[in-house]
């Protein structure tokens, strides 16, 4: 029976790993001409690359698997962050509902 491997997060992974990855992805939105379905792939793809020949260049599982995590923390933090803002400037939070007509 093989182990996990053991997989050590350290700064790149905690804090850097993600905003590079956000970063790079506008910008390349920027400058090239992607349709906005493909940009979550292009994230993953991102995360993967910055994993397996960066971070984790010693250990193909390891940065196969945080790869994945990077660009899904990627993506979830631009999603929620986009939806924060578009709500504060839409003035959706003030506004209390009507419960009853």
């Amino acid at each position: 029976m093989t182990e996990f491997p053991v997989i050590h997060t350290n700064f790149w992974d905690a804090v850097l790993a993600v905003p590079v990855i956000i970063i790079v992805t506008q910008l390349i939105k920027i400058f090239l001409p992607i349709p906005r379905a493909y940009i979550p792939a292009l994230a993953s793809f991102l995360g993967l690359m910055m994993s397996v020949f960066y971070s984790h260049r010693h250990n193909l599982w390891a940065g196969l698997f945080m790869g994945f995590f990077y660009g899904s923390a990627a993506i979830g933090s631009y999603s929620s962050l986009k939806t924060s803002i578009l709500a504060y400037r839409n003035g959706s939070g003030n506004k209390k509902k009507k419960t009853h007509p």
